[in-house]
């Protein structure tokens, strides 16, 4: 098996198991190079097979060229056109379902097509030779600019829904870019002193693989291999290629034809043809919708988890809802004056919500609880090696300030105690030079100038007291510590317990204090947004460190395309965002809630829990918070069902068990073609990995990445023909849909 071979492998196989535990995995110390624990048994034997060491830099490619300056314009430019069109996807599909995701493969795989065809130039500042690393720069700048979508598809809008903020969004647009630069650089100066300790100290001890970041490395390896790697690298970007252009064609032309092209309501059409029954099945949402997208966001997550989002599609919009419906607990409304049988069920705003509520209020209680008592499990079940993170987290910083002391001819009996505890055994020296690291004054002058700035912006813009914008960044890095170690072991970035955990501290802080609901609102939802813009820029960079780490980047390097991806993310963000409420004003009005094609579930359960920590009327209905409990504690039990079964030699079994916070998600989603689409994606990678594993391995995450940038393009597009009156639904035609509208 050649190099390059193995780089294949290796990158498709890490890719194909991210998350697949949807925990982290229990581990002792061990003298093997590759993780014991939370990584697929074939992708284990491969790498101790190749004695690959994730936790290591590869070694160097004898026969490669030395790198000169590798933060070129080229490189930058290019890492942030790719991750604008991540940014702009992660708007669109996180408003239809809360789902984003990092621009990580799209950057390396992208960034080597187009450099590596404009590097046979001799134009200046564009041709020249391009390396592993100056690959790593481009997908850098990229995961950077692509990041931040977060927020604006959760929390912003959560606080135009409950009437927070401005009508009009655009009126808030420097308050939103503002608010935006304090979340992208707060992560952004503590990512620096965070990849030393996750990466460098701690990595091996605690199991910290980072699946998508050593995927994406040895992806990067791999094309640059000066054997057969441009063979690997052309097929594999001819299938992203197709894929985005097919998926970018399809979304923007079927919105002319959408009931034919794109959605296709089988049971209304057996409705139509005279079987009466089926209208029922219309009425509670089930239909297909090609989407490339989700699709392929199936073909990405595995089976494990597109089955539990369609078991609870299933669950929720299935058995519940109908059960609800039918007992007089939830009522539905009609939805047509033509067809006295169709009905919606997802109204929002409701005279009385806690006894007559729609049954898509009903389900949002028990989604949220759900997901939130499932994270906590997951870290609970975890607890020692949190413990141990702590541990040495506690260690290092006591060894530096300790190291200040003595520089200054001073002692302290305590620290240096506490500084001589050994951190781990697994540890190792920083590969990067001294010149090549960043330098303390500059994250450290950074960190405190982030503080100040956001003390200030949310104090200006928000009201924000001073006291509560210094809790809501403690919570943050608090809270960013726990993420980035999930994200390593699990490639799951936490950000539901970061938020929710945020707003549930906030709110307790804020009772009592003879704060209105509206301010106390407000505080609530901003400090579970800062938490969760500093758990995911903080991740997403320390992802992409684990990735130069790997290649042997300079991370001083890697820091500074970080700081331009970021600025071009603080603009584009926003921005998507003002254009797609400017489209779709449904995204942040209630009263338009039944009939919105974007019912952006993570904004329920935001403004869910604000509203639960902060209205004393308590408007749950008593049934929903009653199975709400019920589900939450058949949730954590499978969470501890799952942690014993792996830590007990049945990891086979344990692939069985449904993830449950995915299972929630299909509560929050009364738009079930969602869940259908990921299984059918997830079915399609399943079967093809059997059959033809070989042309899996080159094609399935490019061709995957494509649907999902394509379409997330195509739906920018479509905003924009919407706002300018050209879109499908001035010009096309609803032929196929339920009384002719979809």
């Amino acid at each position: 098996m050649s190099e390059k071979q193995v780089g294949d492998i290796e990158a498709s196989r890490l890719a194909a198991g991210q998350g697949e535990d949807g925990g982290i995995a229990a581990h002792e110390k061990r003298d093997s190079i590759v993780p014991s624990e939370g990584v697929p048994e074939d992708l284990k034997e491969e790498l101790e097979q190749t004695h690959v060491d994730v936790y290591a830099p590869f070694p160097i490619d004898e026969n490669a060229k030395e790198e000169g300056n590798i933060l070129t314009i080229r490189a930058l430019f290019v890492g942030c056109v790719l991750g604008a069109l991540v940014n702009a996807s992660n708007v669109y599909l996180g408003l239809k379902t809360g789902w984003t995701f990092t621009a990580n493969m799209l950057g390396a795989l992208g960034g080597f097509a187009i450099i590596k065809l404009i590097s046979l130039t001799r134009i200046p500042w564009i041709g020249g030779y391009f390396g592993p690393m100056e690959n790593n720069i481009v997908q850098t700048a990229a995961t950077a600019a692509g990041g931040l979508g977060t927020i604006f598809v959760s929390a912003v809008p959560a606080l135009y829904q409950m009437n927070l903020l401005s009508k009009n969004p655009s009126d808030d647009y420097w308050k939103l870019i503002a608010f935006t630069a304090v979340s992208a650089y707060f992560g952004f100066c503590f990512a620096v002193p965070l990849r030393k300790f996750f990466i460098i100290h701690i990595a091996r001890e605690l199991n910290l693989v980072y699946p998508t970041a050593s995927a994406t490395a040895l992806t990067i390896r791999s094309m640059h291999l000066s054997t057969g790697g441009m063979e690997s690298a052309k097929k594999r970007i001819k299938g992203l290629s197709i894929a985005f252009i097919f998926a970018f064609i399809l979304r923007v032309v079927s919105q002319y034809a959408i009931g034919i092209l794109w959605d296709w309501h089988v049971f209304w059409w057996i409705y139509t043809w005279g079987g009466t029954g089926a209208i029922a099945l219309v009425n509670w949402g089930w239909y297909l919708e090609w989407t490339p997208a989700f699709i392929g966001s199936g073909m990405l997550v595995g089976l494990n988890a597109a089955y539990s989002f369609l078991a609870g599609s299933i669950i929720a919009w299935g058995i519940i809802g109908p059960t609800l419906v039918a007992y007089d607990a939830a009522f539905c409304a009609p939805a047509s004056e033509n067809y006295p049988d169709m009905w919606t069920c997802n109204g929002l705003r409701l005279a009385d919500p806690k006894n007559a509520p729609s049954p898509r209020y009903w389900m949002i209680w028990p989604g949220v609880l759900l997901m939130m008592a499932v994270s906590f499990a997951e870290l609970a079940v975890n607890y020692k090696i949190i413990g141990r993170a702590f541990g040495a987290a506690t260690t290092l910083a006591a060894k530096s300030l300790n190291d200040t002391l003595e520089k200054r001819g001073k002692s302290n009996s305590f620290l240096a105690k506490l500084a001589a505890k050994p951190i781990s055994a697994d540890t190792m020296e920083d590969p990067s030079p001294k010149e090549d690291q960043v330098p303390t004054w500059m994250w450290g002058l950074g960190c405190v100038g982030v503080v100040i700035l956001t003390c200030v912006v949310l104090g200006l813009q928000f009201q924000f007291p001073v006291g509560y914008s210094i809790l809501s960044l403690v919570l943050g890095l608090f809270f960013a510590l726990l993420a980035i170690q999930c994200t390593g072991a699990t490639d799951i970035t936490p950000i539901t317990t970061v938020s929710k955990a945020s707003q549930l501290i906030m709110g307790g802080v804020t009772k009592g204090q003879g704060t209105s609901i509206g301010q106390a609102q407000l505080y609530n939802l901003m400090a579970g947004a800062v938490s969760a813009g500093a758990a995911s820029q903080s991740s997403d960079l320390v992802n992409d460190f684990k990735v130069g780490f790997l290649l042997r980047t300079p991370p001083r390097v890697q820091w500074y395309a970080q700081g331009v991806g970021s600025f071009v993310s603080i603009w584009l963000a926003p921005s998507i965002f003002v254009l797609f409420t400017k489209a779709y004003p449904c995204i942040i009005d209630l009263e338009l809630s039944d009939t919105c094609e974007f019912l952006a579930p993570s904004v329920s359960a935001w403004r869910a829990v604000a509203v639960a920590m902060t209205d004393p009327t308590f408007p749950i209905p008593t049934s929903s918070g009653i199975f709400a409990i019920v589900i939450s504690v058949v949730g954590v039990m499978v969470v501890i069902a799952r942690h014993w079964l792996n830590n007990n030699g049945h990891q086979k079994a344990a692939k069985f068990m449904p993830n449950m916070m995915v299972l929630g998600l299909g509560f929050l989603l009364p738009q079930t073609q969602y869940s259908t689409a990921m299984s059918i994606g997830a079915t399609i990678a399943f079967v093809w990995l059997k059959k033809w594993p070989i042309a899996f391995e080159i094609y399935c995450f490019s061709i995957a990445a494509g649907l999902i940038a394509g379409e997330g393009i195509g739906g920018v597009i479509n905003a924009l023909f919407q706002v300018v009156n050209i879109s499908g639904n001035t010009l096309g035609t609803n032929v196929g849909c339920p009384d002719h509208a979809c």
